[in-house]
């Protein structure tokens, strides 16, 4: 004889009212079993949706250092423009002997706060072309110097941290 043939003969043995109890058991083990499934459906659709929120808030913060930092680089290009105006017209004037203290004294400020915000002009003359800093506006042919070697700066550049603000336009010498 089999097995369940066996256990049949003696769950048929049992009285009625024990066979009700272990129906209802094997009933409540199969709901127990199916809420332990449907508990770790949701634990992975809960896990899924907090990763893709923790992936989304991270995008969003990068997103938002990234247009504040490209607003903020902005400004203060506009601000360099300014400040070399400043430059310009001081030059200017100094050149016709007007006094220009007062302009001196705005310039000085405008330097301090570029200093403050990290703001360094590039330095070019001298150095080797670097098209990520430096903007070529002409070559010239000087068989003295390497090849690529910066001899003039037509335009200052700055930089703000790894930023190119401006970059410095410059002469390029070439054999």
């Amino acid at each position: 004889m089999s097995e369940d043939n066996e256990s049949n003969k003696d769950f048929e043995k049992l009285p009625q009212e024990a066979q009700k109890n272990i129906s209802r058991m094997e009933k409540e083990i199969d709901h127990y079993e199916e809420l332990l499934k449907e508990n770790s459906d949701l634990k992975d659709k809960w896990q899924r949706a907090l990763a893709d929120y923790q992936n989304l808030e991270r995008r969003t913060q990068v997103e938002i250092s990234q247009k504040v930092s490209s607003k903020t680089n902005g400004l203060l290009l506009n601000f360099i423009n300014i400040y070399e105006d400043f430059i310009r017209a001081e030059n200017s004037l100094s050149k016709d002997k007007i006094n220009t203290d007062g302009i001196q004294a705005v310039i000085k400020n405008m330097e301090n706060l570029l200093a403050e915000n990290n703001i360094k002009s590039i330095d070019a003359v001298g150095e080797i072309f670097d098209p990520q800093i430096h903007e070529a506006v002409s070559m010239i042919v000087d068989d003295t110097l390497d090849e690529g070697t910066i001899t003039q700066e037509v335009s200052k550049g700055y930089i703000s941290g790894k930023a190119i603000l401006k970059p410095s336009k410059v002469i390029v010498s070439k054999k």
